[in-house]
Formats: structure tokens, C-alpha cells, sequence
């Protein structure tokens, strides 16, 4: 699941994996590997993925999608 959830954050938030390899200064084939769960990716990646897509490192890794939404709700609600 984590693969699936992780390029649909990607897509979501309008990246392609060459822009993605760019800011993260790797080959985009590194991109496709943690996309498709064939490579573990790293801590460091993971904090940098919640700056870059803007959503938190639970929902990238464990799916909580409705949690993020929870969460999101509650800052606008704030502003």
C-alpha cells in the first residue's frame, strides 16, 4: 500500500519523478524504486516528502488518509 500511497501524494501534489529527483538530488529511477517498494526509503527522505508534498509522514507511510484530512480541517478552521 505504501507504494501507492506515496506516488499518488507525488501526483497529487503536481510532481513528476525527474522534479522530484531534482530537489532531492538523485536519479529518478531512485524516485520509481521507492514508489514501487523495491528500495526501503530512508528517514531523511520521509521528513524531506512532508516538506515537498505538504502532508504528514503518517499519511505517507501508513495510509491515514482520513486522519490527514482530520488534521487539515482543524488548521483551516483555525484561520
Amino acid at each position: 500500500m505504501f507504494h501507492i500511497t506515496l506516488k499518488a501524494a507525488r501526483v497529487n501534489a503536481g510532481f513528476t519523478r525527474k522534479e522530484v529527483a531534482k530537489i532531492f538530488g538523485c536519479h529518478s529511477q531512485t524516485i520509481a524504486n521507492y514508489e514501487y517498494d523495491s528500495t526501503n526509503v530512508p528517514r531523511p527522505f520521509f521528513m524531506k516528502l512532508e516538506e515537498v508534498y505538504g502532508i504528514p509522514m503518517q499519511y505517507l507511510y501508513f495510509g491515514q488518509e482520513e486522519k490527514f484530512h482530520e488534521e487539515k480541517r482543524k488548521v483551516l478552521s483555525a484561520v
